[in-house]
């Protein structure tokens, strides 16, 4: 089934110095993938960039899971991939994707995850990724599935938090997310700014929250307040 088409979509929020380069690294893989940038309500001229760039750029409300969803309901491609502005895909990305989604029964999948700076605890959480459980997988790796799959899903949760690991969490209820062999480079500026040790420890804490069914409303409150003591310390 090589005649499959991608849509890539990409939610950004003040993302300036990242959405050329990224739309030009994926329209250089593939050129005849559509690329969708879906703006939360930038103020730094990104939905500007990114429609100089070449996407097609959606106005949606802030928050990652309604931009995503925006984005997917102006998509036209067979598979949807949702990608992170600071995020760059291998280089074998859509010939893979290609080849994994001929099988009519991938419905889901996600790529390996590594981070643009080598640090030995980075190193292993995202090693720790390259499998799919509720603890390892994520938005950052790149979330790769059929449009049909998403819209049978019901799409991303409008939640301000976890709405990635969500959407892991119902479709595996009902097909197996299958592993890229291949990896996504992330950035790993949120460590660099906070920390690395002190922000695995503070992702940790919240997914563990999450878990136990604390809603995603309040973990986002806390979420914020953990960033702002986490600048305060370093």
């Amino acid at each position: 089934m090589s005649h499959l088409s991608f849509s890539v979509i990409i939610p950004t929020l003040n993302e300036a110095p990242n959405i050329a380069p990224c739309v030009a690294a994926v329209r250089d893989l593939d050129p005849h993938v559509e690329i969708i940038v879906a703006d939360g309500g930038s103020t730094d001229g990104t939905a500007a960039l990114a429609a100089a760039a070449g996407a097609l750029v959606v106005a949606a409300p802030r928050g990652r899971g309604s931009q995503c969803n925006a984005g997917a309901a102006r998509a036209s491609g067979d598979v949807l991939l949702f990608l992170h502005a600071d995020t760059t895909l291998p280089p074998d990305a859509f010939v893979l994707l290609r080849d994994i989604f001929s099988d009519p029964a991938v419905r889901i999948a996600k790529f390996r995850l590594s981070f643009d700076v080598q640090h030995w605890l980075l190193d292993i959480a995202a090693r720790l990724m390259w499998f799919d459980s509720l603890l390892t997988s994520f938005g950052d790796q790149g979330i790769v599935i059929r449009s049909d799959f998403f819209a049978e899903l019901g799409g991303f949760p409008d939640w301000p938090l976890f709405e990635d690991v969500r959407l892991f969490e119902l479709a595996r209820a009902r097909a197996e997310v299958h592993v890229v062999p291949a990896e996504v480079v992330t950035s790993a500026r949120r460590f660099l700014e906070n920390g690395v040790l002190q922000q695995l420890l503070h992702d940790l804490w919240l997914w563990l929250q999450y878990l136990f069914g604390v809603s995603p409303y309040e973990l986002s409150r806390r979420y914020e307040q953990g960033r702002a003591e986490l600048r305060g310390m370093v």
